[in-house]
């Protein structure tokens, strides 16, 4: 079991545990914590606490992670698109309508269990024994390019890179109407919808800071084609930024209208680039994909 220490300043004092520990430490989700806590392993000051105990000055956190159980989840033996492999890290390019880990209703054919029958054992398990070797994700119907930790030491360094924005994240997207500005920054907090638990939404309530630049590359009639630049990494930040501004990505039945999804299955939207800096090697990585089938020829069908 490992066990890991924090002390509370300034930045966090008044908030919620549950929330703070997330902020404090990005490897652990909300959930995680909740969990944490409820099976006693979160310690302030060396008593137990609830997942609504706010945070003083002061306050040491204990939190005691449970050494990881084995896999239950299945190996498939799934083709995988690796555009890169050490014995660290791979990059693997996630095609459109593949779920990247395990959730309810979607136990199998997921990137997770293609992962484990390529991998073996060589995932880290930092993020427990549903999203092994998972250091960032997208969206099932977004394709392209994700990196898979080998081993903590990996996820570690790639999660600290995410962490402080300095891991590169590009994607091309088409949006329903006229973008006007050749380039731009969205910089707008996203958090959960306020009515909808299922989506999110820019708000400034239990929100965080997101920021997304964005280039033209290409306006057709109706439509326009991007390059967006993450500067953050919200859930559904492209997605639900687009929609904010009024031009949201195209075949977006969430955010944007489920009644047209121009023949497309899902977003029109692929994280084409990603770089870092190998957190073993120290070396710069970058990696870019050629876009999808279904993407150039929703451009050809728009053009």
């Amino acid at each position: 079991m490992e066990q890991l220490e924090f002390k509370i300043i300034d930045e966090h004092i008044g908030e919620r545990v549950d929330k703070a520990l997330p902020l404090i430490h990005p490897d652990f989700s909300r959930n995680s914590v909740q969990q944490l806590i409820n099976d006693g392993c979160v310690l302030i000051n060396g008593a137990a606490c609830t997942k609504k105990t706010s945070l003083k000055s002061g306050d040491v956190i204990v939190v005691q992670v449970p050494d990881p159980v084995n896999l239950s989840v299945d190996a498939e033996d799934i083709p995988l698109d690796i555009v890169f492999e050490d014995e660290h890290l791979l990059v693997v390019n996630k095609p459109k309508g593949m779920v990247v880990h395990p959730a309810a209703g979607n136990y199998n054919g997921t990137l997770v269990n293609a992962l484990i029958h390529h991998c073996g054992d060589s995932l880290s398990g930092i993020n427990g024994v549903i999203r092994p070797g998972i250091v960032h994700r997208i969206d099932k119907d977004t394709s392209g390019l994700l990196v898979v930790a080998k081993n903590d030491v990996a996820h570690k360094g790639l999660a600290e890179q995410i962490k402080e924005h300095s891991f590169t994240r590009v994607y091309n997207t088409v949006v329903v109407g006229n973008v006007k500005d050749d380039s731009g920054t969205i910089d707008a907090p996203i958090g959960r919808h306020p009515k909808d638990r299922k989506k999110q939404a820019v708000t400034q309530q239990n929100s965080k800071n997101a920021v997304t630049h964005f280039e033209v590359i290409e306006r057709f009639n109706g439509f326009t084609f991007l390059k967006v630049t993450l500067e953050t990494g919200r859930t559904h930040q492209i997605r639900v930024h687009m929609a904010y501004r009024g031009t949201p990505v195209a075949g977006d039945a969430v955010y944007g209208n489920p009644k047209k999804t121009y023949g497309l299955q899902g977003q029109c939207l692929n994280a084409s680039t990603i770089g870092f800096i190998h957190p073993v090697t120290g070396e710069y990585l970058e990696f870019t994909t050629e876009l999808p089938k279904y993407f150039k020829d929703f451009l050809g069908r728009i053009s």
